[in-house]
């Protein structure tokens, strides 16, 4: 008699490899999954803190802005891939210090399955008696 595999056991084993590779197949459109939703945040994240940083010296006066303190931030918060939800940065013309409030939004399509909408808010703050000392 010859030692060696039957029929069987070699079906078990296509059937363990074709196992293996589904199993990776998953692994990695979850890692993509994921990967998708982090750059996703990053980008969001980004956007906010540019919009509320360009926004925040509006609200004392323009410095060469061409809008008012929301529109800086809209035009940020464009440019960096996201949506503009909301802006708390009203005019002051005060010298007292004032922080800006943006928050973002992005639209992600994940694996091309379903959207997910993720927000982020920063702040900013702008202290306008720093332009009178110089530093």
């Amino acid at each position: 008699m010859r030692a060696g595999k039957t029929g069987s056991d070699r079906g078990s084993a296509t059937l363990f490899a074709i196992g293996a590779i589904v199993l990776a197949l998953v692994l990695m459109a979850g890692v993509t999954a994921i990967g998708q939703v982090l750059i996703a945040r990053n980008r969001v994240t980004a956007a906010a803190e540019a919009g509320a940083l360009a926004a925040a010296p509006v609200t004392f006066r323009p410095f060469g802005a061409t809008g008012s303190a929301i529109d800086e931030a809209a035009r940020l918060v464009r440019s960096n891939g996201a949506t503009l939800i909301r802006c708390d940065c009203r005019p002051d013309p005060g010298y007292g210090p004032r922080t800006v409030t943006v928050t973002a939004m992005v639209n992600v399509n994940v694996m091309g399955l379903r959207e997910t909408l993720i927000e982020a808010t920063a702040l900013a703050e702008f202290r306008p008696v720093a332009l009178l000392v110089g530093h």
